[in-house]
């Protein structure tokens, strides 16, 4: 048999406790040769293009456009100071954890009892509400307030977007900075997340709508909501700043009013050293960590699924339309990584089709659900090898576009791996139609300032269709599919202001949709780590992480910034 299976050959399944060899991301696959990658002085469109990996964050399914700067939405926001102190640091405690039990982070041993989640009742001590304070006041009493936008309107210059409202953090958070979550779209509201409140407000106008306290901080959350406006978060199981991130709790984004409440048992040096990936997709949400991962359904809070029975265990989810998982079969005996991709049936919680990944190699981003399209991994850090594959819709292989180490492109994730503490679907800079994927190249500096391009790539050949530059002096992301078009990002810089833009199928210069005025400039590159959604003509700016050096300056940071027509 030859790998990878023709076009209409079906995935073959190993038997149980046998694992299969797929391709090898880098070497050559049957008629189809791994993409090599480009340097500063690309080879001809024809010729196979590049292979890398980057930052990156991503949705081309969504029912509304999610990107990000350096983070995405949903999840903790990327590569700031705690995420790589904390990421260090389980890595550190797992080497050891790796010496003394032989490879315990990938098993499914490690002191799991098989006991199930536990469920409250309405009259939990601590259960958050939308009309009373929680314990400090202090901090409940604390909200965000809007910033003036007048002046900023008054120095528009022709052809600019109007803004039409900004609001500060106004929240105390603790000393090393808070990740914010979301935002979320649900209707006419965005909502937002950020230490121990969840907000929401009219997305016109910037009034807030209402105001959730939560008994303890923000530790995961979806990247999307459901279809009709709730979502599911997690929190740490207490104030104390080692709890573990256990407690589920559903909110309904129309209202800010909570609704069922879970406690999750982590139990076990695997499951309480991962962190946590969380998706949605139907009326289910994951709670994904290495070795035991569970879904409920997001209506009731009723268990869905559980640990499963044999080696593979999935650990990571996205949210969306359709669910894609990735699962892990590594056992104590293992010297590499055994993972696979998984299609899931969000009803049942079990597998539709099934993709081995090659030996060694492992499951990084999904960057689009339909059609499938997986970054993989293979070793450590930025010497690493680096593949994109995309799939057909029954989970058999359709092509590779990148090969090889990451010099040249950068999509923009939360972390480097799932299990390093962001969302499996956490990526911006990507997006993807039936027949085409994009993905921003990293900026290389021209005179003094950095530009960037996006790529077109051809999902049934894997090869570069074409290039398209950014604007002069800034830096491009694709965020999501319009149709036939590619809606993009033009970040803005401490010169220039940013933009919404789209690309023609067939590339060229980048039209814009929305030019955020000049006077903005200033405000819009204060924020950290920013997130851009564009929606209903609106670009809607959001920080992913708040921190300045006290109490007084944190509360005057910009987090929401939303401009319009």
């Amino acid at each position: 048999m030859t790998w990878p299976p023709g076009p209409h050959q079906p995935q073959p399944q190993p038997p149980q406790g046998e694992f299969g060899a797929p391709f090898e991301p880098v070497e050559p696959m049957g008629p189809t040769q791994p993409v090599q990658g480009y340097g500063p002085q690309p080879p001809p469109l024809s010729q196979p293009q590049p292979g890398p990996y980057g930052y990156g964050y991503g949705q081309p399914q969504q029912p509304y456009p999610v990107g990000a700067a350096t983070g995405g939405p949903g999840g903790p926001a990327g590569r700031h100071p705690s995420g790589r102190r904390r990421t260090a640091l389980v890595a550190a405690v797992v080497a050891g954890v790796l010496v003394v039990g032989g490879g315990v982070w990938f098993a499914v041993s490690g002191g799991d009892d098989g006991r199930k989640p536990v469920a409250h009742g309405s009259a939990d001590v601590g259960k958050p509400t939308a009309s009373q304070p929680v314990s400090p006041p202090v901090e409940a009493e604390v909200v965000d307030t809007a910033v003036p936008v007048d002046g900023l309107n008054a120095a528009r210059k022709p052809g600019e977007a109007k803004v039409l409202w900004m609001r500060d953090n106004g929240i105390d958070v603790p000393r090393n900075g808070a990740d914010a979550y979301g935002p979320w779209l649900t209707g006419d509201i965005v909502a937002k997340g950020m230490y121990r409140t969840v907000s929401g407000y009219s997305v016109a106008d910037g009034a807030r709508k209402w105001k959730l306290d939560l008994p303890a901080p923000l530790c995961a959350a979806p990247t999307l909501p459901t279809t009709d406006g709730k979502t599911v978060v997690a929190l740490k199981g207490g104030t104390a700043s080692d709890a573990d991130c256990a407690v589920l709790q559903m909110i309904d984004l129309t209202t800010g009013k909570a609704g069922w409440k879970k406690t999750v048992e982590r139990k076990g040096v695997v499951d309480l050293l991962s962190d946590v990936a969380m998706g949605i997709s139907g009326d289910l949400v994951t709670f994904g960590r290495a070795g035991n991962s569970v879904g409920y359904r997001v209506s009731d809070g009723t268990e869905v699924f559980g640990k499963r029975q044999g080696v593979c265990q999935p650990f990571a989810f996205t949210s969306g339309p359709r669910l894609i998982a990735a699962t892990n079969c590594r056992t104590d005996a293992d010297t590499q990584d055994k993972e696979r991709v998984e299609g899931i049936d969000p009803a049942t919680g079990k597998p539709t089709w099934t993709y081995r990944v090659k030996t060694g190699w492992r499951v990084q981003q999904v960057y689009s659900t339909s059609p499938p399209v997986i970054s993989l991994k293979k070793g450590d850090g930025e010497g690493g090898a680096w593949a994109i594959v995309t799939l057909r819709d029954n989970g058999t292989y359709r092509s590779q576009m990148i090969g090889g180490k990451n010099e040249n492109y950068a999509a923009t994730c939360d972390a480097d791996l799932v299990v390093s503490g962001r969302n499996l679907d956490g990526c911006a800079g990507v997006a993807a139609d039936d027949d085409t994927f994009y993905l921003a190249t990293k900026p290389v500096t021209v005179g003094s300032a950095l530009t960037n391009k996006v790529v077109a790539f051809d999902l049934n050949t894997g090869k570069a269709k074409w290039r398209a530059a950014a604007p002069a002096g800034q830096i491009m992301q694709p965020l999501r599919m319009n149709g036939r078009n590619v809606i993009v990002r033009v970040e803005g810089t401490y010169r220039k202001s940013g933009a919404v833009a789209s690309l023609a199928p067939t590339g060229g210069a980048p039209t814009m949709l929305l030019r955020h005025p000049a006077s903005t400039t200033k405000a819009e590159s204060s924020f950290d780590m920013a997130r851009l959604v564009y929606a209903g003509g609106r670009s809607i700016l959001v920080s992913a992480r708040v921190s300045a050096i006290d109490d007084k300056e944190e509360k005057k940071v910009k987090t929401v910034l939303v401009f319009g027509p």
